[in-house]
């Protein structure tokens, strides 16, 4: 199973900023298409932002504005960097290899440790 790491959590305070990043192994970060995942205590994990191969990228309502999802593509390595963050921002927070389903993207690697993002009022 491929599992990918992810790191850069943390707690700021409502309108702060935090970079996470993603590491993942060549041979999956060189073919596929990667998204962003987070899950907040008592909800389903949904999925936040993606971004293809060739660097097409697409955001959740909620994260549009603020959220900017990105990739380099010879360090193996994703990033999201959230700007003006808020307190609903809180969950913990996921990255996934992703292919396209018949309803949209599918993660197609395991889930990781994850990262935990705290927003305070």
């Amino acid at each position: 199973q491929v599992q990918l790491v992810e790191s850069g959590g943390g707690l700021v305070q409502t309108g702060g900023s935090l970079r996470l990043s993603c590491a993942a192994p060549g041979s999956i970060f060189s073919i596929n298409a990667m998204g962003w995942y987070r899950q907040a205590p008592g909800k389903q994990r949904e999925l936040v932002a993606t971004i293809t191969h060739g660097g097409r990228t697409n955001y959740t309502d909620s994260v549009k504005g603020r959220f900017t999802i990105s990739r380099d593509n010879a360090k193996n390595t994703m990033y999201l960097q959230m700007n003006s963050l808020k307190p609903e921002d809180t969950a913990v927070y996921y990255c996934a290899a992703i292919i396209p389903g018949t309803t949209g993207w599918v993660r197609w690697s395991s889930w990781g440790q994850g990262t935990q993002v705290t927003v305070s009022s």
